[in-house]
């Protein structure tokens, strides 16, 4: 037989009625010991009944074996003194149901003494008649005392059984607090136990599409958990082989058209320099304007190949990182000194604030990233402006914001500005036109390290920011 392994959504399931048969079972729990309780209230009020009841019974009977002891002691009747055998008969019977209720046997020995005296005096010939009612009237007399000691009794085995059925309501309370709360708590963790567990090939699914969507196609895909996560994980680590191809067979078809490209290229380039030189023959005005042409449309091809080829390389070369700790301010200080012509032959002041810790990247790869940004912003900046460099700490965050006063990013650009091979409306006049792969490198080189490169909105000029992560 195959290993049964459930799939999410019964694993699901199982969870779900897993806590509510828990708390299902508490619930009845509850509703049984309730019903208990109750019961037992109805039990101790119906027998608090009964006894109260038999209590004022037996004195009732009391009363009525007196009435027809002494009626029958002067009247010599024999059905009067049949009536007080009867009743105490009755009072007999009544004091057994009370002894079987808790009353205390020497109460219920002292009363059948009593009511043996009262019938020995009623049995006694010797004695006349006023000495027999006067020594039957003293016995029913202590009768009765003994009567009210019965009802006192009565009442404290009520109060007794009233306090016993307290205790036991008020440990029944505080057992099913304990069950109900024991209960919620059990359920909380198990919820929380299975919503990690049943959440944590979600979180893996998750994290490799996004890998997949930022283009890290290095790492293999493999999800544990139930079957149907597992199959989903298997047709993203195809997707993952499949998209590594694609893109291999992208940079091999980039690599090949531009290599095919240069070498014509190369060749119209020299033979269109031989002729305006002159060498073979003369041109004039219009020729000379022709050959003007084709050396600038020359030129811009070769630019746009190149810029193809460094964006490939690029792309590439941000899935191998080689990190190690570097000094984020130092960098930053060496790509601006390294850009030192630049700045300077435009009037152009280059401002570094803030300072950040060490962080573990690929000192070249981040070099160029800052680097793109620095010439980017030296290019759009006007003559004798300001270009500030600001580093800050956030949590998690280490902060680049390259901030220049030229003129900003047309708003119908903010959205493209990343993208390969984009040039914005705005351009300098006194510069030459840009490729558009350098804001790209910056986002292939930021994300391959974790961060994120975005423009933010400023008043004036172009406000680039750069997010690195870092443990604190």
């Amino acid at each position: 037989m195959r290993w049964f392994r459930p799939s999410f959504p019964q694993l699901l399931l199982a969870a779900f009625l897993l806590i509510g048969l828990l708390l299902g079972a508490t619930a009845l729990r509850a509703l049984f010991s309730l019903e208990s309780l109750m019961a037992q209230s109805r039990a101790s009020a119906a027998q608090a009944v009964e006894l109260t009841s038999a209590a004022q019974s037996l004195s009732e009977r009391s009363v009525a074996m007196e009435r027809a002891a002494r009626q029958s002691l002067v009247l010599r009747d024999a059905q009067l003194r049949q009536q007080f055998d009867d009743g105490a008969r009755q009072a007999q019977e009544i004091l057994r149901r009370l002894e079987d209720n808790d009353l205390p046997a020497q109460t219920g020995q002292a009363w059948r003494q009593q009511l043996a005296q009262v019938t020995s005096d009623l049995d006694d010939p010797t004695e006349p008649a006023l000495d027999q009612d006067r020594l039957i009237a003293q016995s029913f007399r202590e009768m009765d005392l003994l009567n009210r000691t019965v009802a006192q009794q009565v009442q404290a085995i009520m109060a007794e059984r009233n306090t016993a059925l307290q205790d036991r309501l008020d440990l029944s309370r505080q057992q099913l607090a304990i069950q109900v709360t024991g209960s919620i708590l059990l359920s909380a963790a198990m919820a929380i136990g299975f919503g990690v567990w049943l959440a944590r090939p979600l979180q893996r699914l998750e994290k490799a599409i996004v890998g997949l969507g930022e283009n890290r196609l290095t790492d293999g895909i493999d999800i544990p958990g139930p079957p149907d996560i597992q199959r989903v994980g298997q047709q993203l680590e195809w997707l993952r082989l499949r998209l590594t191809e694609l893109d291999a067979d992208k940079a091999r078809f980039l690599r090949h058209i531009s290599h095919e490209l240069k070498t014509p290229l190369a060749s119209i380039h020299e033979g269109v320099a031989v002729l305006g030189d002159g060498v073979a023959g003369a041109l004039n005005e219009n020729q000379s304007e022709v050959v003007r042409i084709l050396q600038h449309n020359t030129h811009s091809l070769q630019e746009q190949i190149e810029a193809l080829l460094r964006f490939n390389a690029a792309a590439f070369e941000a899935r191998q990182l080689r990190r190690q700790p570097t000094d984020l301010r130092a960098l930053v200080d060496h790509q601006i000194e390294t850009l030192r012509l630049r700045w300077q032959s435009r009037q152009i002041q280059m401002r570094v604030t803030g300072d950040a810790p060490p962080l573990q990247l690929d000192p070249e790869k981040m070099g160029s990233a800052i680097g793109n940004l620095l010439i980017n912003a030296i290019r759009f900046a006007p003559p004798a402006s300001r270009v500030e460099v600001v580093l800050s700490r956030t949590p998690g965050l280490v902060q680049i914001d390259v901030i220049d006063e030229g003129p900003g990013i047309d708003e119908q650009d903010r959205a493209y500005v990343f993208e390969p091979f984009y040039r914005g409306r705005r351009q300098p006049d006194d510069a030459v036109r840009g490729t558009g792969v350098g804001l790209s490198i910056v986002q292939e080189y930021i994300q391959a390290h974790g961060g994120r490169a975005q423009l933010l909105t400023t008043e004036r000029g172009a406000h680039f920011r750069i997010e690195l992560p870092h443990a604190a």
